[in-house]
């Protein structure tokens, strides 16, 4: 899952990026309204998390409802200091999807992060089934006929995307693009090597890699394996 974060509040921002990251989510983190919109524009993402009071001529509430205007519908959770009914109110009809007033306990924010993500044009469930491959998407746990696979967090989240996606093939670019965040300088021959990791855990040295690889384009899986 790749998330942008937009607090203006460096601790704090840092500090949640941290915590997101420690749970396998990619983070893009930015301070200002203006940036935060331009990233949301432009870049893909599963959840977006928008502090209310922002520096500068826009806040939280421009960002979500400039975005809903233009038709993008990413999960929004709103984070701010302000808990009144009317702030919380505000930044509902903006377009937020969920309201966390600070401070907040960062496993409750992590719970409204998974819950939102399961809220998109279509749901995402919390068990995803590819083939031989089962994904727990809760707990992180990945088994392959029945035996528990231990995983790297990026091999974990390469391995996740491709089966919530598992008729279509993902190049290196496009798998860049979905795993890590905006600032990580990835070239596409890292993609390889994770895939190859993945690979010598998930397979059965007898029969094809479980991940195919589409010579010239990218790779999916193979879900009747």
């Amino acid at each position: 899952m790749k998330i942008l974060l937009v607090e203006d509040e460096a601790k704090l921002g840092r500090a949640i990026k941290r915590g997101l990251e420690q749970d396998g989510y990619a983070v893009d983190l930015l301070a200002t309204a203006e940036d935060g919109l331009a990233y949301a524009e432009t870049e893909t993402y599963d959840v977006i998390l928008l502090d209310r009071m922002l520096p500068g001529g826009a806040d939280g509430l421009d960002i979500c409802k400039a975005l809903r205007k233009k038709g993008n519908t990413t999960p929004t959770l709103m984070l701010t200091a302000r808990g009144e009914i009317e702030d919380r109110v505000d930044g509902l009809d903006s377009g937020a999807d969920d309201y966390l007033v600070k401070p907040f306990n960062f496993e409750e924010l992590l719970a409204r992060v998974r819950a939102l993500a399961r809220r998109p044009p279509e749901a995402v469930p919390l068990v995803v089934v590819a083939g031989p491959i089962r994904i727990d998407t809760a707990l992180k746990r990945v088994s392959v006929r029945g035996k528990e696979v231990r995983l790297s967090k990026k091999e974990y989240a390469l391995l996740e995307y491709l089966a919530h996606h598992p008729k279509q093939i993902s190049s290196k670019d496009h798998l860049i693009e979905h795993v890590w965040n905006f600032e990580a300088d990835v070239l596409p021959n890292t993609v390889e090597v994770f895939i190859r990791g993945i690979r010598t855990k998930i397979d059965d040295p007898k029969k094809d890699s479980l991940i195919e690889t589409v010579r010239g384009f990218g790779y999916r899986l193979r879900v009747g394996a």
